[in-house]
């Protein structure tokens, strides 16, 4: 097994020498074949980009979804997958980056930026994990209480423990998390099959709810939906894991070895966002044609959706597998969010702290404002405060896109495996359009506060 700290043969253009892993328990923990069949060579690059992945169907993801389907049918449907193609490309430069260098995301930042904009970039990297934590930690609040009618305040305090099943989890092996990780997502799909089917949506709407509407960028409601659709899919913080879990792998260090290493990540990491395509629409879909065809246009909260399912569809079944979706679709991304600020914390500021302690100093940040949140505005406030989440997590995106973009590019940190031109170009127009829609936003909203 290669060591953290060794160089990678053309690691040059950076400040300093390679750092270990912020990951070290897992580093390169996984074998990878050197002779061996593509199937084969495939499942043993499978799994970092389902972790990533489980990521663009959190419970933010829900309430985004839920809110858009009700109140616009299917028009924000080409969000949604304009989002997930964002997510397959920036994915995919996430991987490079940590396989070609050796580094994930922080790390890269804390060696290229002086003190003061690294220190900038980590505060707002911890804003953004905490901020999908405090997503996670409201939908599996909202799920527990739903199933089993525990008190949102008491689910709160209950996520707490989902730090000592991830722990649990990492000391029997990497394998078991990623594991977990797909089985959970199964059951989501499942649910969602079935919720899909059961709505029966009109086809046609659907088909043409994929192709983009001016309406989204003229519409303010629906612009701010949209831009809580693109935070809650196109996540920062996963970005940052992404190259930290690819690292996982015991790849070969040459150049060749790790150019095949790059193309078998991009090919899980994309099979996996597409999966996350479909459940988001599928999310969408559910809301447009059980909520939104019925004349029930405000529905935002996901306990009121979870309500108005049976009675609309006439399954029973529709609104326990609807939160059965849920709590899974929380407990997955607990696991990723929580790698997610443990890398944050540990790349940026190259602090080693135990993982339970980092883990459990991430998930407290976030318990505070939802137990305030949950226990002064309840129901309500939570709903406002998971889409709140997602739009603040899309005015961080370009803080973590941007360095990953100009990293990948340079040829003088990538070397010969840099991103070609044309990956870069659709990469840089990708940023430029988050930043155009997020000014869009900020302008929105500052003048309907002075109106």
């Amino acid at each position: 097994m290669s060591s953290p700290e060794s160089h990678a043969p053309d690691d040059t253009g950076w400040r300093h020498p390679r750092k270990a892993s912020t990951l070290p328990e897992v580093y390169r923990s996984i074998a990878v074949p050197r002779s061996a069949s593509v199937a084969r060579k495939m499942f043993a690059f499978a799994g970092p980009g389902y972790l990533v992945a489980v990521g663009y169907m959190d419970p933010g993801n829900w309430a985004t979804a839920i809110a858009g389907g009700s109140a616009f049918g299917y028009t924000l449907l080409s969000v949604v997958m304009l989002a997930n193609l964002m997510a397959i490309v920036l994915q995919s430069l996430s991987a490079r980056l940590g396989i070609a260098t050796g580094r994930d995301l922080a790390q890269a930042c804390r060696d290229h930026y002086t003190r003061p904009v690294s220190f900038c970039l980590w505060l707002l990297a911890e804003l953004a994990v905490c901020a999908t934590d405090l997503a996670e930690i409201i939908g599996t609040a909202i799920a527990l209480n739903l199933l089993f009618g525990i008190p949102l305040a008491w689910g709160v305090v209950i996520t707490v423990a989902d730090v000592l099943l991830i722990l649990m989890l990492q000391a029997r092996g990497f394998r078991y998390m990623e594991a977990l990780i797909v089985s959970l997502m199964l059951v989501i799909g499942g649910c969602f099959i079935y919720l899909v089917i059961t709505s029966n949506p009109e086809w046609a709407k659907v088909a043409a709810g994929f192709v983009p509407s001016p309406e989204i960028v003229t519409n303010p409601a629906m612009l701010f939906i949209a831009i809580g659709i693109l935070g809650a899919t196109v996540m920062p913080h996963n970005l940052y894991l992404h190259s930290a879990l690819v690292q996982t792998r015991d790849f070969d260090e040459s150049v060749p070895g790790r150019r095949e290493a790059i193309r078998y990540a991009t090919i899980d990491s994309t099979i996996a966002l597409l999966l996350a395509l479909l459940i988001n629409a599928a999310i969408l879909i559910v809301a447009a044609a059980t909520f939104h065809a019925h004349g029930h246009t405000q529905v935002a909260e996901i306990q009121d959706a979870h309500k108005m399912l049976a009675p609309l569809l006439g399954a029973g079944a529709a609104s326990m597998l609807f939160a059965v979706a849920l709590l899974a679709s929380g407990q997955n991304s607990t696991i990723t969010g929580t790698l997610a600020g443990q890398i944050v914390m540990e790349g940026f500021l190259d602090i080693r702290l135990p993982p339970w302690l980092r883990r459990l100093i991430t998930r407290l940040i976030a318990v505070v404002p939802a137990m305030i949140v949950t226990i002064h505005y309840g129901a309500s406030g939570t709903a406002q405060l998971l889409v709140l989440s997602q739009v603040i997590l899309s005015l961080q995106l370009p803080f973590a896109v941007i360095p990953l973009v100009k990293f990948t590019s340079d040829r003088a940190k990538m070397g010969a495996l840099a991103s070609p031109p044309w990956l870069t170009h659709i990469a840089w127009t990708m940023t430029a359009l988050i930043i155009v829609l997020n000014v869009k936003l900020i302008y929105d909203s500052a003048r309907a506060f002075l109106l």
